[in-house]
């Protein structure tokens, strides 16, 4: 199903072209990786599985999910320490986000920690769409193809696939959930940007999308 808005397509258009060169060329730095395998269905590759609750040390704010959801990244551990940092932030970019949606509210602390410039106004903008509809989502949403590319000491370009085939909406004044089939919308290509700030952290400053990419079905 469509758990995630088309918003997110329409993001930064004019850094389209720039972020998807930059990102997609790198595959890790391994150009014998195939594109579209999954991280860790074949290949016996480590999963990184997000827990309801993040929190990191030097204070970071901790990230709570509601036990009927879940996200989880996959293939989290390149053997780069910088690399490795810039997909943590990443994921914690992301459940940030989910966060806001869950607890109703765009003025989290996590929010802005792992977001900042046209990343952070679209996804207060995301993340206000739920909250005036009254919905949430439920289930487990999967990350994966996880691939991070370095520009100089403080700027990194992250692709990524999401797979929403088992994550719902969900109506918070009914609690129905909507468990519509899966289909090719359900599976999203990710191109993001990040930039080291002052603190160390990875905040994503910049995100497009593609819904029903190719790349990211099975």
């Amino acid at each position: 199903m469509n758990r995630r808005p088309t918003l997110l397509a329409a993001l930064a258009l004019t850094a389209t072209t720039a972020l998807t060169l930059s990102a997609c060329g790198s595959d890790d730095d391994n150009p014998t990786k195939d594109s579209d395998k999954i991280a860790g269905a074949d290949t016996g590759g480590e999963k990184s599985a997000s827990p309801s609750a993040s929190t990191d040390p030097g204070g970071r704010p901790t990230i709570t999910f509601p036990s009927d959801a879940k996200n989880v990244f996959e293939g989290g551990k390149t053997g780069d320490p910088t690399k490795d940092a810039v997909l943590a932030d990443n994921a914690f970019s992301v459940n940030s986000v989910d966060e806001a949606i869950f607890k109703g509210s765009t003025d989290t602390k996590a929010l802005g920690f792992y977001n900042a410039d046209k990343a952070l106004s679209s996804s207060i903008t995301y993340a206000q769409r739920y909250i005036d509809d009254d919905d949430t989502w439920t289930g487990v949403t999967r990350y994966f193809n996880r691939k991070v590319t370095l520009s100089g000491e403080n700027k990194a370009y992250v692709t990524y696939c999401s797979d929403e085939s088992k994550s719902y909406i969900k109506s918070k004044k009914t609690g129905k959930v909507d468990k519509s089939p899966a289909s090719s919308d359900s599976y999203v290509l990710y191109n993001a940007a990040l930039t080291r700030n002052a603190k160390g952290i990875w905040q994503t400053t910049d995100l497009v999308s593609e819904r029903g990419a190719t790349s990211c079905q099975p």
